[in-house]
């Protein structure tokens, strides 16, 4: 018997965790074990981290309801820009937020291309 056919089912978990993930990154600004109010263009970071999270939590909550190939792709390129916002907005040098920001934008990255990667079409 093959179970190809749960690869081809939607899994909610999924969007709860993108939902869980979209408001971690919402909060980041304000994350423990980190001097925020030292960086140069702090409101500029705190306006991109919260709508990229907003952003993300929006997108989830689009697949748990109509699920598209766009939103997928959507969830990759935020990601990808959470990963690379340090160094376009100018806070690489500030270590922890560096490091939760790209890894939580690494996660968006996976958890948006694990269906695309595995070629499941939820179209």
């Amino acid at each position: 018997m093959s179970d190809f056919g749960f690869l081809n089912t939607h899994r909610t978990w999924e969007d709860w965790c993108g939902m869980l993930l979209g408001a971690l990154i919402a909060a980041s600004p304000w994350f423990p074990i980190q001097v925020s109010s030292g960086i140069a263009g702090h409101d500029t970071m705190v306006l991109n981290t919260v709508a990229v999270g907003l952003v993300v939590f929006g997108l989830s909550q689009l697949e748990y309801v109509a699920l598209q190939r766009w939103q997928e792709v959507a969830t990759i390129l935020v990601g990808l820009w959470l990963i690379v916002s340090p160094l376009v907005l100018g806070y690489s040098g500030e270590g922890f937020l560096r490091i939760y920001h790209t890894s939580l934008g690494a996660v968006a990255v996976i958890l948006g291309g694990t269906p695309v990667v595995a070629g499941l079409g939820h179209e």
